[in-house]
């Protein structure tokens, strides 16, 4: 009863309508975990956006959770923020009720991480318990425990960035920092999918090169991610506000984007740089998706790969639609928070896609 569950699926029998049913429930659970990370990772675009993440300057993993109840303990967490330079900076006729809005932004942003790893931890000693968990999937949700014990320890190293000598996140951090969200995100959206049984859909032989594609792309996709967040951590998105032009040019001359000194520094800090390699790759993205669904119409044609294919260049020109919109509009909060959470809606597409054609065969 209490040992791993039997799947006849993985010896190419039909599963047991137990197993059907225990993997019926650890999938909702792993589908509303991606929910919750797909909700922080929004969280996390307001609490950039509006300026809050630093209103918190102390790490408390417990007692954290509860906010300020009083009076006095509002003027203590006010004067902590008045003593780093952002107050003075930014904010510098802030009051206490503007400090209350972006405190809320901040503490809810932690407070969803700690429901998160509840919400993992407690279901996960349920499942394992009881032995619904399939096999070779304790392994995996270990792993995603542990990654999301570190992306507590990279958040407040993140913020600790921003603590004195500065008046924001290092922005390599921030990169860091949602692409670990990210990561758990896809892999929470790879094993949930990854319990849906499917019929074979595809004839073995056209499987490598849509293989490849799918993978490919869903590495793009993170990597544009990243890039985004460079973006965002500079706040480069308000800067050279004007589209397909990019401060008069389409590509601009190397001495602008080559600036700094050592050259790599370009790449982390150089504003137009950043936001030039976060435009290119969008197109380069748009172009593979292309790309893939036309491999894929050619080689798999009426079929569910077909499908998935041509929504993800759908969604990716979506995508790119909503990043101009912020750009032109010096990036309102909405059209802000509409960015980064289409990105997981990409990259949720793009994982779902590849993880069908490993499944397909």
């Amino acid at each position: 009863m209490f040992g791993p569950l039997y799947d006849p699926a993985a010896h190419g029998a039909a599963p047991s309508a137990h197993a059907r049913k225990a993997n019926r429930a650890v999938a909702i659970w792993l589908w509303s975990l991606a929910a919750l990370v797909f909700l922080m990772v929004v969280v996390g675009g307001a609490t950039r956006l509006t300026e809050s993440g630093l209103s918190i300057t102390q790490w408390k993993p417990l007692s954290g959770v509860i906010p300020p109840l009083s009076e006095a303990d509002w003027l203590a967490e006010f004067e902590n923020y008045k003593k780093i330079p952002q107050y003075s900076a930014v904010f510098p006729n802030m009051d206490l009720s503007g400090f209350k809005v972006i405190f809320f932004w901040e503490w809810s942003h932690r407070l969803l991480g700690r429901l998160i790893g509840l919400a993992t931890l407690l279901p996960l000693i349920y499942f394992w318990a009881k032995g619904l968990l399939p096999l070779g999937m304790k392994s995996k949700l270990l792993g995603l425990l542990a990654l999301g014990g570190l992306q507590g320890f990279v958040g407040w190293w993140m913020v600790e960035s921003g603590l004195a000598g500065r008046i924001e996140v290092a922005q390599e951090r921030l990169a860091i920092h949602l692409l670990l969200a990210s990561l758990t995100f896809g892999i929470l959206v790879w094993l949930a999918a990854s319990l849906k049984t499917r019929p074979a859909e595809l004839d073995e032989s056209i499987l490598p090169g849509l293989k490849w594609f799918a993978g490919a792309g869903v590495l793009l996709v993170l990597l544009q991610i990243g890039l985004g967040a460079l973006v965002a951590g500079l706040r480069a998105g308000r800067a050279f506000n004007t589209w397909p032009l990019i401060d008069g040019y389409f590509v601009p001359p190397l001495e602008k984007l080559a600036l700094l000194e050592p050259l790599w520094r370009n790449f982390l800090d150089n504003l137009l740089m950043v936001q030039f390699q976060h435009r290119m790759l969008a197109y380069a993205l748009l172009v593979f998706a292309l790309a893939q669904a036309f491999w894929t119409w050619r080689a798999a044609a009426a079929s569910r790969a077909l499908r998935r294919a041509l929504a993800l260049v759908g969604l990716i020109a979506a995508q790119a639609g909503i990043g101009i919109a912020a750009l032109v509009l010096v990036v309102p909060l909405w059209a802000g928070l509409a960015h980064q959470a289409f990105a997981m809606i990409v990259l949720a597409m793009a994982v779902a896609h590849a993880q069908a054609l490993t499944q397909a065969r």
